[in-house]
């Protein structure tokens, strides 16, 4: 079929040649079609290996993410990886004690094989920590007064080592998110209004193993804000709206706070298309 198609193509076009030219044209195709779906395929996958920049040796377990296709991996002993990828998209570097660097993809990164990723160690400053214990009295009733009481709402999994925030669930916080939905200038709805292709991405965020684990060992959002395009401010004005505990805020990982922010956003459609 596909010899027949190129005869055509050529006899077509060079109808004057002799019936050997295009005979020898049809054949040269044929030898060199699957040459090029070879190219096509090799494009889906990138390879490359990440180093270290000063010492030019390479990093193992550095985590790779693919920012448009969410897709993610980790490199192997000699510092390689391959992830699915195509030219144009951002791949996102991090690594602990590593500054993370963003790399676009271009047509000569696939076309020349050996390609390195070279990454900067942080340099950090250690500041004066100064640690203040409670004042305790020695009497149960007076120091239980004294001490913080965290009210945030948790609820645990069997089977789990750790436990979740959920959220406030009275009737209060049910309130607010509905207020939230049905006055067009609330914040939660302007937030969730102005980037719908981020929020879309939390479901493949969530199902792609590589990133959670990355996600679950991360707790300054720089990861997160990368994958979802989103603020800092954007995501703790959010939560704030959804009615997470501001202890919650700060001190809960990335993939706690990517839960809490699928959550949010499943209840916000639900009640929006009630609505």
């Amino acid at each position: 079929m596909a010899f027949t198609w190129i005869f055509y193509v050529i006899s077509v076009v060079n109808a004057s040649l002799p019936i050997r030219y295009l005979l020898l044209l049809a054949l040269t195709w044929l030898a060199a079609f699957p040459a090029l779906a070879q190219d096509a395929d090799s494009e889906d996958t990138f390879s490359a290996v990440v180093i270290n920049a000063q010492s030019q040796l390479p990093l193992e377990s550095v985590h790779v993410i693919n920012l448009n296709q969410v897709v993610g991996t980790i490199t192997n002993a000699q510092g390689e990886f391959s992830i699915r990828a195509a030219v144009n998209d951002t791949l996102y570097f991090s690594y602990l004690g590593f500054k993370s660097q963003k790399i676009r993809v271009t047509n000569d990164m696939f076309r020349f094989s050996g390609t390195k990723i070279a990454l900067t160690e942080l340099a950090y400053a250690l500041e004066e920590v100064i640690v203040r214990p409670y004042q305790l009295t020695g009497y149960l009733e007076v120091d239980v007064r004294n001490l913080p009481v965290n009210t945030a709402y948790q609820y645990s999994i069997s089977g789990l080592p750790v436990s979740y925030e959920a959220g406030s669930k009275n009737p209060s916080a049910v309130t607010k998110v509905l207020g939230a939905i049905l006055n067009p200038a609330d914040l939660l709805r302007n937030l969730f209004g102005k980037h719908p292709r981020q929020m879309r991405k939390l479901r493949q965020i969530k199902e792609d193993d590589r990133i959670r684990d990355l996600l679950a060992s991360k707790f300054d959002r720089e990861t997160l804000t990368e994958l979802l395009q989103l603020e800092k401010v954007d995501i703790e004005d959010i939560l704030t709206n959804c009615n997470y505990s501001s202890s919650f805020i700060q001190t809960a990982n990335d993939l706690q706070i990517l839960d809490a922010l699928s959550s949010c956003y499943e209840e916000f459609k639900v009640l929006n298309r009630e609505n």
